[in-house]
């Protein structure tokens, strides 16, 4: 089968949405399938992989993130689609990029793959000082209107995990499939821990060997809410001797550079793009800890799970669904002594069964490549439907 992925915030320079597509990419062609993946960017190019390839379009910049472009023009996109006469086109965001595959004028059928959620990453965190989430859902029911009206144009609606489905379902959004992500457990183990890599990050922090190291990962953007949990770690800090190596980079790097000083035992560290290396790091610490309540999945904490390493995280989004009670702590999201009490929580147990408890629960992590079974199965299933005529637009 022959898929095109219209990803309209996909770029060599991303952060989860590239992570996730260059795998799904290596996994399709494994699994006998060809993806080409179409892409806004600073010029037109293709740059080609085993089964299929990224096509970039030349677009304008996206005002707010340097990272990224924006589908302008629908015509390049129709042609590139018309060319490679794809058996199913997904869009991997409801924005132009939906709406650019909806207006798409051929009957091959399409699917929409939410990795996120809009309300929930923004006005819900936004305004959670002076309205519950419930009230901020029913002031952006124009947003709600638009999916519904948007959705109602593709043959399938598909989540990377369950919290996000419900979210959709309960908007009204018809036609919705749960297909939970994984991760490339090959690459992350809890046999990566080094000793000597956990000394030297916590001599970072100014700490001995005997104090706990904790680790953040992810973008600096103000979603993963990396100055509550900086504070969240020097509350608990107090009671218990702990290091923080927080490692990322983003837009949001003042405010988490401001947040950091003055605290030795905090220490920055730039991305590790190095999936070996990053892995090393998330096996040899003694926690991670999560900030993000609107993510879809939590691949980060999935990735720390399955390098044996006990994970705090919110109450609300992706992780609450992958948290196991004997190795993983939650805590009211978005509040900072909350957090800071589910790490005193967390290293108040008995240390040697909680990491034996994480130890064992890596091998049960999910796999990236069911994750991409189960989709491209899905994938074909809507394409055969469409193919016998029984497959109609909602």
């Amino acid at each position: 089968m022959r898929v095109v992925d219209v990803a309209e915030f996909y770029s060599p320079t991303g952060g989860g949405v590239r992570t996730y597509i260059d795998r799904k990419i290596e996994a399709a062609a494994g699994l006998g399938h060809e993806l080409f993946v179409i892409a806004p960017g600073p010029e037109d190019r293709f740059d080609a992989r085993p089964g299929g390839g990224v096509i970039q379009i030349r677009a304008p910049r996206l005002p707010f993130d340097a990272n990224y472009h924006m589908f302008w023009d629908a015509a390049p996109v129709h042609d590139r689609l018309a060319s490679l006469a794809p058996d199913l086109v997904e869009a991997s965001s409801p924005w132009r990029g939906a709406w650019i595959v909806a207006n798409w004028p051929a009957p091959t059928p399409r699917a929409m793959f939410m990795h996120a959620d809009p309300v929930a990453s923004y006005p819900q965190r936004w305004l959670a000082p002076v309205a519950s989430p419930e009230q901020i859902d029913r002031l952006f029911g124009w947003f709600w209107r638009y999916m519904r009206k948007t959705t109602d144009r593709f043959d399938s609606i598909v989540t990377g995990g369950p919290w996000l489905a419900d979210r959709l379902e309960d908007q009204g959004v018809r036609g919705v499939t749960s297909i939970p992500l994984g991760i490339n457990r090959d690459a992350f183990s809890p046999r990566k821990r080094d000793e000597g890599l956990r000394s030297a990050l916590l001599k970072a922090c100014g700490l001995p060997d005997d104090a706990k190291l904790v680790l953040g990962v992810g973008r600096f953007h103000p979603e993963k809410r990396w100055p509550m949990v900086i504070e969240a770690v020097s509350r608990a800090g107090a009671d218990i001797p702990i290091g923080f190596v927080l490692i990322g980079d983003g837009i949001d790097r003042s405010r988490v550079r401001h947040a950091a000083a003055g605290k030795p035992y905090v220490h920055l560290l730039a991305p590790i793009l190095d999936r070996g290396l990053l892995a090393a790091h998330l096996a040899s610490a003694d926690a991670l800890v999560h900030g993000c309540e609107s993510e879809t999945f939590g691949l980060i904490p999935a990735e720390a799970m399955a390098s044996g390493l006990p994970v705090v995280g919110p109450d609300r989004g992706g992780f609450a669904h992958l948290a196991l009670p004997q190795t993983s702590e939650i805590y009211h999201w978005g509040d900072a002594e909350a957090a800071a009490a589910a790490i005193r929580r967390l290293f108040s147990r008995d240390q040697r069964s909680l990491k034996a408890a994480a130890n064992e629960a890596a091998s049960h992590v999910r796999r990236d490549i069911d994750h991409f079974a189960d989709l491209f199965a899905h994938y074909k299933t809507v394409a055969d439907q469409a193919t016998r005529g029984t497959a109609t637009r909602r």
